[in-house]
């Protein structure tokens, strides 16, 4: 396993994130628990989940699995760089939601206690609260730190300016700010190359990429669906009508690189520079097999050329549609 720094910060990550969102609606509990062990023993150290993770019924279920495998020991807590969120509304309770300085007071304790753990590596807010000052959440944050309960703290979903505004707040209370931004990025969804990307290398923040096979269209869908074995639905089917050529030409061409196309998808990201670790989210063993097989594919000028001409990215903002 490739360890890196996790943005500028002094920690470091493998070059993988273990995504634990499917933990409980879609995975049971004993599974998961092998997946952990599993992935631990491969070399992932960072795993990542949130607070609403677990479903509308159960929101902290994920939290909770968590919180028993840390418990069963053997250093597994200790093995582990552990990154949460909050924001999402947990109950219909005013304040439970969002980044008033009272959730996250009130979120970070619930967390700790589903997680069986008395700090958060690293603390995200997993969407950006318009209506909280960055001076309040900034505040919250430092507490926090000071307690000791939670030590680095990263953003998800957040705009280039985003980034900006909480960096720059952050900085004129000389607090440490952000050092990770996630982010929906694949060859198919390339938009956070206009602004986001450029604001993580200026402020020194690690992109997470989350959906790296954008729900599954990146990982074969063409050939599972000639094999009859599934079917894209809902969303990902309008996705897949509309992008239908874009697909076949990839996989045609993950099929003359001799690899499968998922393994593709995940080294390519692994190939850009601002990219620390991208998320990847097995509801099996076998899916997490397959997300360690794309560490060992190195892809050349030619093979990132030709993934460009298929899915076209941005130049950064605002040359990439300005002079």
């Amino acid at each position: 396993m490739e360890y890196t720094q996790l943005g500028r910060s002094g920690l470091k990550v493998s070059r993988l994130c273990l995504g634990t969102m499917n933990f409980g609606p879609q995975t049971d509990e004993a599974d998961a628990h092998s997946i952990m062990d599993a992935a631990l023993e491969s070399g992932i150290n960072f795993f990542d989940t949130a607070n609403v993770y677990g479903g509308s019924g159960h929101r902290g279920w994920t939290e909770e699995i968590l919180g028993r495998w840390f418990a069963t020991g053997g250093g597994r807590r200790e093995r582990t760089v552990l990154a949460t969120k909050l924001y999402g509304t947990m109950t219909d309770r005013p304040n439970e939601s969002k980044l008033s300085a009272l959730n996250i007071r009130r979120a970070l304790d619930a967390s700790l206690k589903r997680l069986q753990t008395d700090y958060i590596d690293v603390y995200q807010f997993h969407h950006v609260d318009r209506n909280t000052p960055w001076e309040e959440i900034w505040q919250a944050i430092d507490v926090a730190v000071q307690q000791g309960k939670i030590l680095y703290s990263g953003s998800s979903n957040f705009a280039g300016w985003h980034i900006a505004q909480a960096q720059e707040a952050a900085a004129r209370r000389h607090s440490n700010g952000l050092v990770s931004e996630q982010s929906i990025y694949n060859l198919l969804t390339r938009n956070i190359e206009l602004e986001v990307l450029p604001a993580a290398r200026q402020y020194g923040l690690g992109i997470l990429p989350w959906s790296p096979l954008h729900g599954g269209l990146l990982g074969g869908v063409l050939k599972r669906e000639r094999d009859g074995v599934r079917r894209a639905e809902g969303r990902a089917r309008e996705t897949l009508r509309t992008h239908h050529d874009q697909i076949r030409q990839y996989e045609e061409f993950a099929g003359g690189l001799g690899q499968e196309p998922g393994d593709v998808a995940l080294a390519w990201l692994l190939h850009q520079p601002a990219v620390t670790a991208p998320i990847v989210g097995p509801r099996t063993q076998d899916q997490l097999d397959a997300a360690l097989r794309a560490l060992d594919l190195s892809l050349d000028g030619a093979a990132l050329k030709r993934l460009d001409e298929i899915f076209p990215g941005h130049r950064t903002a605002p040359e990439d549609y300005a002079w």
